[in-house]
C-alpha cells in the first residue's frame, strides 16, 4: 500500500468492499484459467492486452493509494504490460502427464504469492505446454478488489471472439431442451409455487423466533442472565477463569 501526497482530483474512491478485500489483514486474489484447444501464439499478447483488456475496466490501469487522512482511492497510472505478462519455461519434449504436474505446481505457487503493490493488481501467465485437457493454458490472476466474480468473468469473456463470426457476440450452448414453450411454462409453475411456499415458511419462522420462540441452549448460549455477565457461556467461563487466576496469584 502506497502512502503518498497527491491531488484529490481525478482519483476514483474505493468501495468499502474493495478496501476490506485489500487490507493489512486480508488480501484475496482470483485465478481464472482459459484452456485452449490449439497451441497459444503469444506474439499478439501485448497489443491485445493494451487495446482490448486494459480499456475494459479503469481499475486495470490503477493502483491503490492512501492519502494523509487514510482515505484509500484508485490512482490512474501508466501500465508497463511486460511486467504483467509472464511466460514460464519448462523442459521440452516431455509427456502431457509431466506438464500436467508442472501446471498444477505452477498454479499452486501462483496462488500463494502476493501481487506487487507498486503496479495494477493483475497478471497474465501463458503456459504454452500441452496438458491432458488443453494444448495451452492462459491464467489470469486478478485481485478481488478489482471487482466481484461476475464482473471479472464478464470482463475476461468480453476479450474473446467467435471463430465463425468475430463480429457476433460470444454465446454459449443452452442447457435447456428445444421443447415447446407451453411445456417449459408448465415446468416453471410448480417451481414458482414451491419458491413462494418456502419464502412464506422462512418469513413466518423468522417472526416466531424473534417474538415467541427462544433459541435453544448450547455451549455458546446458556440463556441465563447474571448481573454484569452476558448470557454467553464462553464469556462467563472466561471471566471465571480470570477470577480463579487472580485468586491464585493473591494466594
Amino acid at each position: 500500500m502506497h502512502v503518498m501526497e497527491f491531488e484529490e482530483e481525478g482519483l476514483e474512491p474505493m468501495s468499502p468492499s474493495a478496501q476490506y478485500l485489500k487490507s493489512s489483514v486480508l488480501s484475496l486474489t482470483i485465478l481464472g484459467v482459459l484452456e485452449s484447444e490449439v497451441p497459444i501464439d503469444d506474439s499478439m499478447t501485448i497489443p491485445l492486452v493494451k487495446d482490448v483488456f486494459l480499456p475494459i475496466n479503469p481499475r486495470f490501469s490503477s493502483i491503490m493509494v492512501t492519502g494523509k487522512k487514510g482515505v484509500k482511492k484508485w490512482k490512474k497510472v501508466e501500465v508497463n504490460i511486460q511486467e504483467h505478462v509472464n511466460i514460464p519455461t519448462f523442459p521440452t519434449g516431455m509427456s502431457t502427464d509431466y506438464y500436467d504436474e508442472c501446471f498444477t505446481e505452477y498454479l499452486t505457487k501462483l496462488a500463494t504469492e502476493q501481487l506487487p503493490q507498486h503496479r495494477p493488481l493483475w497478471e497474465i501467465h501463458i503456459l504454452k505446454y500441452p496438458t491432458r485437457n488443453a494444448a495451452g493454458n492462459l491464467i489470469f490472476k486478478l485481485h478481488h478488489s478489482l471487482g466481484d466474480g461476475y464482473s471479472l468473468m464478464g470482463a475476461l469473456l468480453s476479450c474473446l471472439q467467435r471463430v465463425d463470426n468475430p463480429l457476433m457476440p460470444l454465446t454459449f450452448p443452452s442447457r435447456q431442451s428445444n421443447g415447446g414453450g407451453n411445456r417449459a411454462l408448465l415446468r416453471r409453475v410448480p417451481r414458482l409455487f414451491t419458491g413462494l411456499l418456502h419464502t412464506a415458511c422462512d418469513f413466518g419462522w423468522s417472526l416466531l423466533k424473534s417474538s415467541l420462540i427462544k433459541d435453544d441452549k448450547s455451549p455458546i448460549r446458556s440463556g441465563e442472565r447474571r448481573s454484569g455477565v452476558p448470557p454467553n457461556c464462553y464469556d462467563y467461563y472466561r471471566l471465571l477463569h480470570r477470577s480463579n487466576q487472580g485468586n491464585q496469584e493473591q494466594a
